[in-house]
C-alpha cells in the first residue's frame, strides 16, 4: 500500500517537474525582452518613483491597488527582476493549480490535461503570460484561495474557520494587486453558501438562514478585509487617503461605464449581471445533482467569465483571469461523466465568448523565432527590438541621448505615452502623471503637470509625434534636435 502511495506521488512529482521546466523555457525568452510594453512603462515609473521616495497616489499615480507598484518598487523597477518573479509566481501557481485539479477533478488523466492546458496558456505570450501585469501575479493567491476554499469543507468548524479565513487573507492581498480579484472572492462566498445551505431555494431569505450562513463565511470575509483595512490605514496615516480612493476605485467607476454603455450609462453591465443571477440560480437549483466539486468550477466560471468582460474592453491579458477555471472545466470534460453534454456545451460556448470578443497575440511563434535569430547573431539589436513595437528603438535612441546631456540630477518631461523612457533614464515626471493620455483624462491632469513643470524646471522636454498638441508654453526652452519624429527642447535660462 505504501509503495501505491509513493508510486502515485512520484509520478505527480515527475509530471508536475516537466511541466515546470516547459513553462521555464515558454517564459524565458521573457527575461530578456527590450522595455517596450506600455502599461509596463507606468509600472515602472511608480515602482521607480516610490523607490526615490515619491508617496504613492499622491506624489505619482496609476489607477491600480498598491500592491503591484510596491513589488516594481522592490526590485528598483527593474524589468528582468519582474519578469523572473513573475516567473517564479508562474511555477508556483502551476504547483496549487495541480493541487486543486487533483482535489476537484479526482482523476489523473483529466488533472494532467487541464494543468498542460493551463501551463501553456500561461505560458505563451498568446494572452500575455509573458508582461508583468498584475494578473501574472494574483493568479497565485487566487487558486491557492480556491484550494483552500474546497479543503475547508472536509475539516470540522474549528480548523475550517482558520481555513476559510487564511483564504480570505490570499484573497484580499489578490484583491491589492488588482480590484477584480474580488470577483474571485464573491465566487467563493456564493459557493461556500451553495455547499453550505442544505434548505430549498425559497428558504433563502429566512432571517435565521441568512444569519447563519453569514457565521459560516465571516472568515473569509474577515480575512479578506484586513490587508485592504491595514493598507487603507497606511495612507489615511500618510495624509493619502483621498488620493488612494480616488485611484484604486473612483476612476474605475468611470473606467468600467465607458464601454458597458447600452441604451443607459451602465446598460450592458446590467445585463451582464442578470446572465450572473440566472446562471447562479440554475445551479443552486442543481446544486446537489451536480456535487460540490463540480459546483466550485461552474461557479468560479461564471464569475471568472464576468470577471473578463467586467470593462468591456478587449485588453488580450483580461483573459488571464479566466483561464484557471476554463482549464477545470476541460479537465471536467475529459471526465466524461453523466454531465459530459452539459460541460462541453458550457466549454464550447466559453471558448466562443473569449475567441470572439478578445484579441491574442498573434505573433506568438514568431517571437520565439524572434529570441532565437537574436541568440544565433541572425538579428542586430535593432531588428530584435523592433519586433515588439516599432517605436522600441527610437525609445532606446531617444533614452540614450538623453542619457548623454542630462545629468544625474537633471529632470526631463515627457509629452508621450512611453513612460518606459523615464525608467531607461531613471528620471522621474514633474508632477503626478506619467503619460500624457492620463494627464488629459484626469480633471487636475494639466493643472498638477504644469505645477510640476513650473517647480521641477526639467533640462528636457521631448514632445513625441504620435501624440495630441502639446499644451503648454514653453518660452524658456530652445529646440534642440528631432530623433525620428520626436522634438527635444532644452532649457536656456
Amino acid at each position: 500500500m505504501r509503495l501505491l502511495e509513493r508510486l502515485e506521488k512520484s509520478k505527480n512529482f515527475w509530471f508536475l517537474l516537466i511541466i515546470w521546466v516547459v513553462f521555464f523555457f515558454l517564459r524565458f525568452p521573457s527575461l530578456f525582452e527590450p522595455y517596450w510594453y506600455g502599461d509596463e512603462g507606468i509600472y515602472q515609473t511608480l515602482g521607480l518613483g516610490i523607490d526615490n521616495g515619491r508617496l504613492l497616489y499622491r506624489d505619482i499615480f496609476d489607477n491600480k491597488p498598491p500592491f503591484l507598484y510596491l513589488l516594481y518598487g522592490l526590485f528598483g523597477a527593474d524589468q528582468f527582476m519582474l519578469r523572473l518573479t513573475s516567473l517564479i509566481f508562474g511555477v508556483l501557481t502551476l504547483g496549487v493549480f495541480f493541487k486543486l485539479c487533483k482535489k476537484l477533478l479526482e482523476n489523473d488523466k483529466a488533472s494532467y490535461v487541464a494543468t498542460i492546458t493551463f501551463a501553456f496558456l500561461f505560458g505563451l505570450p498568446l494572452i500575455e503570460g509573458n508582461i508583468a501585469n498584475a494578473e501574472n501575479f494574483m493568479l497565485f493567491f487566487n487558486i491557492a484561495a480556491g484550494f483552500l476554499v474546497v479543503r475547508s469543507l472536509d475539516h470540522t468548524n474549528s480548523k475550517r474557520y482558520k481555513v476559510l479565513f487564511l483564504a480570505g487573507l490570499t484573497l484580499g492581498i489578490s484583491f491589492l494587486f488588482k480590484i477584480v480579484g474580488g470577483f474571485d472572492f464573491a465566487a467563493f462566498l456564493v459557493f461556500l453558501f451553495f455547499a453550505n445551505f442544505a434548505k430549498n431555494f425559497r428558504d433563502i431569505f429566512k432571517p435565521q438562514n441568512i444569519l447563519s450562513e453569514i457565521k459560516n463565511i465571516s472568515p473569509l470575509i474577515i480575512g479578506f478585509c484586513l490587508p485592504i483595512l491595514l493598507v487603507t490605514l497606511y495612507f489615511v496615516l500618510n495624509g493619502a487617503f483621498p488620493y488612494f480612493i480616488k485611484a484604486t476605485f473612483a476612476n474605475n467607476i468611470g473606467y468600467v461605464g465607458y464601454g458597458n454603455k447600452f441604451i443607459i450609462p451602465q446598460g450592458l453591465l446590467i445585463l451582464k449581471l442578470a446572465i450572473v443571477a440566472l446562471s447562479l440560480s440554475f445551479l443552486f437549483i442543481k446544486r446537489k445533482v451536480l456535487g460540490n466539486n463540480q459546483i466550485f468550477i461552474f461557479i468560479w466560471l461564471v464569475f471568472s467569465l464576468f470577471n473578463a468582460f467586467f470593462s468591456q474592453r478587449p485588453y488580450t491579458h483580461y483573459v488571464l483571469v479566466a483561464i484557471p477555471a476554463l482549464c477545470l472545466l476541460i479537465g471536467l470534460v475529459m471526465l466524461k461523466n453523466k454531465f459530459f453534454k452539459f460541460s462541453l456545451l458550457v466549454l464550447i460556448v466559453t471558448l466562443f465568448l473569449l475567441i470572439t470578443n478578445f484579441s491574442f497575440y498573434i505573433k506568438t511563434v514568431f517571437y520565439y523565432q524572434n529570441f532565437v535569430q537574436f541568440l544565433a547573431n541572425q538579428k542586430n539589436v535593432y531588428q530584435y527590438q523592433r519586433f515588439f513595437d516599432g517605436n522600441t528603438p527610437n525609445d532606446y535612441e531617444l533614452a540614450s541621448y538623453i542619457n548623454r546631456v542630462a545629468g544625474e540630477k537633471d529632470n526631463i518631461f515627457i509629452w508621450g505615452n512611453n513612460a518606459q523612457v523615464y525608467k531607461l533614464t531613471n528620471k522621474l515626471p514633474p508632477g503626478r502623471y506619467t503619460v500624457a493620455y492620463h494627464i488629459t483624462s484626469y480633471e487636475d491632469g494639466m493643472s498638477n503637470t504644469l505645477e510640476g513643470l513650473k517647480k521641477a524646471k526639467p533640462k528636457l522636454i521631448i514632445i513625441m509625434g504620435n501624440v495630441a498638441k502639446f499644451p503648454f508654453a514653453i518660452p524658456q526652452y530652445l529646440h534642440k534636435m528631432n530623433i525620428n519624429g520626436v522634438d527635444i527642447y532644452e532649457k536656456i535660462l
